[in-house]
């Protein structure tokens, strides 16, 4: 027969593992970080820092372990497995719209001017509108980081209007607004996952792909690549994600240091962005990329069809839309590689 004692530490070992206290061996809890940015990307800078100053943190209560590169999927798998509970944290952009119809906003070409427009819009739009859809759909958002302002990479010519797309097969990411964004603007767009656009770049299945500059960098598209061109077509913030029910089983103060955390990063995070914007548009000039500037306003004229598409198609999308520029400041930029002019 059990003693007391017994009877009362099996319970305790038991609400542990319930809570995602550990498994009984002693070995702190392992919280996994999913991301698919590849080394020398934004993402990886935002991530190693924040995983050093959580764990710093939580001192052994549990253990924040990051696994990029898609290691642990792609951006839709990592989605899923969120709300699986077998990844604890994730790090989606675009694909959110494809989990939550109203995150589409953000795929709105020349929305975004910079990065205090971006910071006014998620206290205004993003917090108290669209993270409630985000949990109506098991998931929380628990932090706005950054992906980046977007720009046009290809294997044929310099990319200066619209028309320039033409015939180009181009790669983008999951989600129906970027594909008819492309499709308005003439090329021939292809979703795919972002670990195997290099591939396909390199082999002429993709012509083109568009990306921030630290992920063309970091996917080393500039070696399968001869032209980049500085559209800044779309501006995608990072949502740093969880799964609800798996988020609501880990230990109340493991929670509270992973949201602080998270939340206290946002500084570091468009520091580190508008860095790596300068310093990595000089290293893809200087790996031999023809590198041009767009005709932004010959973008926006094109980009009408997409945003009355959003207007009827989501409830509430051209409010939306309306609040999000209005909260813009006329005439701000935020460097050479930021924001457009607006709509």
């Amino acid at each position: 027969m059990k003693t007391v004692r017994e009877s009362l530490l099996g319970a305790l070992l038991l609400a542990l593992c319930a809570c995602g206290g550990g498994d009984g061996s002693g070995r702190p809890l392992e919280i996994k970080f999913g991301h698919v940015g590849q080394p020398g990307s934004l993402f990886e800078y935002l991530t190693d820092e924040f995983a050093r100053r959580v764990n710093e943190r939580l001192a052994g209560q549990a253990e924040l372990v990051i696994f990029g590169s898609s290691q642990l999927g792609g951006d839709e798998v990592l989605l899923q497995k969120l709300k699986l509970g077998t990844v604890d944290i994730s790090l989606p952009s675009t694909v959110m719209s494809s989990a939550v119809d109203a995150f589409g906003l953000f795929e709105m070409p020349y929305l975004v001017r910079d990065r205090e427009h971006m910071k006014r819009i998620e206290a205004e739009i993003l917090w108290p509108d669209l993270a409630p859809l985000a949990e109506a759909e098991g998931y929380k958002v628990i932090a706005v980081w950054e992906n980046g302002f977007r720009h046009l990479t290809n294997s044929r010519r310099p990319i200066r209007t619209p028309d320039d797309l033409a015939g180009i097969k181009l790669r983008t990411p999951r989600g129906r607004w970027r594909i008819r964004l492309f499709q308005a603007y003439g090329a021939n767009p292809t979703p795919m996952p972002y670990s195997e656009v290099f591939v396909a770049l390199q082999t002429g299945v993709m012509d083109g792909q568009e990306n921030p500059l630290s992920q063309i960098y970091g996917g080393k598209f500039q070696e399968v690549q001869d032209y980049l061109s500085l559209t800044g077509h779309v501006y995608t913030p990072a949502y740093l994600t969880v799964g609800l029910d798996r988020w609501n089983r880990l230990p109340a103060a493991v929670r509270t240091i992973i949201e602080e955390t998270a939340r206290e990063m946002q500084a570091f995070v468009y520091e580190t962005a508008a860095r790596l914007d300068a310093e990595l548009l000089a290293e893809l000039r200087a790996s031999g990329m023809q590198v041009n500037e767009a005709d932004r306003e010959a973008f926006i004229a094109r980009s009408s069809p997409v945003y009355a598409q959003f207007g009827r198609e989501i409830p509430g999308g051209d409010a939306l839309i309306t609040r999000a520029l209005a909260l813009g400041r006329p005439g701000t930029t935020d460097g050479a590689t930021g924001a457009g002019s607006g709509r």
